[in-house]
């Protein structure tokens, strides 16, 4: 089985020969997977959701997104769903539903578009090269184009919004809770804290990091992280929690020791159910306890 057990994806040196052969393994559009017989991904239906791709206008190019919501009147809150380094494939949507079932707008925005999908690849030093076009004032970009348009929704409460993001995508939480006074919490899962090697995967960008702008962070952020996450060492997670004290931040990280890389993602053989299910329900309680709870506020049109 093939393991993804960094940020930036497994080295060759996280695997026995045998194993790295099987690098290339492709799982029912989930890209690059642990495939595995426990490997069984969770699928949640569209009963009571409207849900489908969306363009949201961009100053270079319409930005396309997932957006999932419920089939009924009323103002919702919103949670803005950040992806892994395999874009807005079949996993993402699944949890933008999920979050539409108990009464969110979940939009997921294809941060990748310009440079390709990564979803359908099986080599991942090509999943690079198209992450690595997504610069952060980019992505911080696009997710200030989406704000926009979800301000212009009848179907949404301005108010209540919260964003979460996974693995690369977890990174980009701390970034954006940063910057857009909109959100008003962020759930950050195994996103890395600190810059990489200049000869890593996106450390070649000129940029901060989320241990760079701890003291202008807007929103309170609660960081899931993996005890045995060979790309984010735990001295970050502690950098990052005495810094948050020190700032007198809002914020807390949850460390999951015997947990790897990506242990929500249910397609892969890194999949833990226990620590997936507490660290989804603490997010649900973050969301909730500053301000972005399910329950729709109705308007002049309902």
């Amino acid at each position: 089985m093939v393991t993804l057990t960094r940020p930036e994806g497994s080295q060759d040196a996280d695997f026995s020969p045998s194993r790295r052969a099987l690098g290339a393994m492709f799982f029912a559009g989930y890209a690059l997977a642990a495939v595995s017989a426990q490997a069984e991904a969770i699928h949640t239906d569209e009963a009571g959701l409207i849900a489908g791709e969306v363009a949201i206008p961009q100053a270079d190019a319409p930005l396309p997104a997932y957006v999932a919501r419920p089939d009924a009147k009323g103002r919702y809150p919103v949670v803005v769903v950040v992806s892994e380094v395999f874009g807005v494939h079949e996993y993402i949507r699944d949890l933008c539903r999920r979050l539409a079932k108990l009464g969110y707008v979940a939009v997921a925005p294809a941060f990748f578009h310009r440079a390709g999908d990564p979803a359908p690849l099986t080599d991942f030093g090509q999943i690079q090269k198209i992450v690595a076009t997504a610069t952060n004032a980019q992505v911080l970009g696009d997710i200030g184009a989406v704000l926009t348009w979800l301000k212009a929704q009848d179907f949404v409460d301005r108010g209540r919004m919260a964003v979460t993001g996974f693995c690369w995508g977890g990174a980009a939480v701390w970034m954006a809770a940063a910057r857009f006074p909109e959100f008003k919490a962020g759930a950050a899962w195994y996103g890395r804290l600190s810059r990489p090697a200049k000869d890593q995967f996106l450390g070649d960008e000129d940029r901060p990091w989320p241990l760079d702008v701890v003291g202008d962070l807007r929103a309170p952020v609660l960081g899931f992280y993996a005890g045995k996450d060979k790309g984010i060492p735990l001295t970050d997670v502690e950098t990052m929690r005495a810094k948050l004290r020190d700032a007198r931040k809002k914020g807390d990280l949850i460390v999951y020791p015997e947990a790897q890389h990506g242990f929500h993602a249910d397609y892969r053989s890194t999949y833990d159910e226990p620590a997936a299910k507490d660290a989804w329900a603490r997010m649900l309680d973050w969301f909730a306890r500053n301000g972005v709870k399910p329950g729709a506020k109705r308007g002049a049109f309902g």
